[in-house]
């Protein structure tokens, strides 16, 4: 999606008229009902996807005719075999496609999608927001609104999962483009260097920490979002470890592992995965109880991390743990805003 903003950015600055075609709601087993967007201009699809096959050709055309009367418009795609609006896709159910015309001119608009590719490149919480009825774009962020105002009681009512919503006769569809969650990854070892390309391949945003400079450089994960040398004693002043976050503990040893673990058990991070096998595990949260801490804190820790696939090789348990994360992630969002995507 970070690639559309940016095209969307280069087409107004050359005077390019497009459509940001957004799948934005439907009903039944529709493929890519919400969270998939292209952009369309004259020659055809510029970048992104609303789920391809005919829902997007049909888009793309739909589009086209939009350019040339520079309009917007919202379309239903029923997918049903005999449904008067029939796309020849007999899987079931329907989607909704908004398609917003930009004009060559519109700065407003690029204000806002520079906005958009600004919070992916920082990390920073921004939601998505279509005025499906009076076809307008909005960019929300903690702080501000960009674009037509919005109704309190819609703010109120964005979360982590893509929703349609009535309200003042309005319908707006809202989608969380950007999550400032992390994953927090100790140790730089042979399986973290696995993990990271994994795990940034799926848009988690990943720091490596480290305290043997060996194991702490950027060569070692060129997809990291950070790579940083700290020592066990500096973690508690120089991290800030939210409830959107996640730990991964993979360091060289038991002595560490204990550390790690009591430090990770003195953050509000959703999620704590330690790789290790059983022994090890018996060992260090025979340890953890030992020093205060309970059956409720400690089960806070996976572990062995990752879904068992019967994975072995790094890469192998790279792609185990990332599952499982993926999975926890899917959960999370589930849950209010207020609880699992603001610190």
């Amino acid at each position: 999606m970070k690639e559309v903003f940016e095209q969307l950015v280069m087409h107004i600055d050359q005077k390019i008229p497009c459509v940001l075609v957004s799948a934005a709601g439907g009903k039944g087993s529709a493929p890519r009902k919400t969270q998939s967007h292209m952009l369309v201009d004259e020659h055809g699809r510029v970048c992104g996807t609303v789920g391809g096959g005919a829902v997007e050709g049909n888009s793309i055309a739909h589009a086209h005719a939009l350019l040339r009367k520079r309009a917007s418009d919202l379309k239903t795609f029923e997918l049903y075999e005999y449904a008067s609006e029939d796309i020849g896709m007999i899987c079931g159910g329907s989607v909704n496609v908004h398609f917003q015309y930009i004009s060559a001119d519109n700065q407003d608009i690029r204000l806002l999608a520079e906005a958009a590719a600004d919070a992916y490149e920082t990390g920073t919480d921004a939601w998505l927001v279509i005025d499906l009825s009076g076809h307008a774009l909005m960019l929300r962020d903690h702080e501000k609104v960009l674009g037509t105002t919005l109704p309190d009681a819609f703010l109120d009512q964005l979360g982590c999962e893509a929703r349609t919503m009535h309200l003042e006769g309005h319908a707006y569809y809202a989608e969380q483009l950007v999550y400032s969650d992390r994953v927090y990854i100790f140790g730089g070892g042979h399986v973290a260097q696995a993990l990271v390309p994994v795990l940034s391949a799926v848009d988690f945003r990943c720091v490596v920490i480290e305290d043997r400079p060996e194991f702490c450089q950027r060569a070692l994960f060129p997809q990291a979002q950070d790579v940083i040398l700290l020592e066990e004693e500096t973690w508690e002043n120089a991290l800030r470890i939210g409830r959107q976050d996640c730990i991964c503990i993979m360091t060289r040893g038991h002595k560490n592992d204990l550390a790690c673990q009591a430090y990770a058990l003195g953050t509000q991070a959703g999620y704590i995965g330690v790789i290790g096998s059983k022994r090890k595990t018996a060992a260090v949260n025979a340890k953890l109880t030992n020093m205060g801490f309970t059956k409720e804190d400690i089960a806070r820790i996976v572990t062995p991390i990752g879904l068992d696939i019967g994975a072995v090789t790094p890469a192998e348990i790279a792609v185990s743990i990332a599952a499982q994360m993926i999975e926890y992630r899917a959960r999370s969002r589930k849950q209010p805003i207020q609880k699992s995507c603001m610190a």
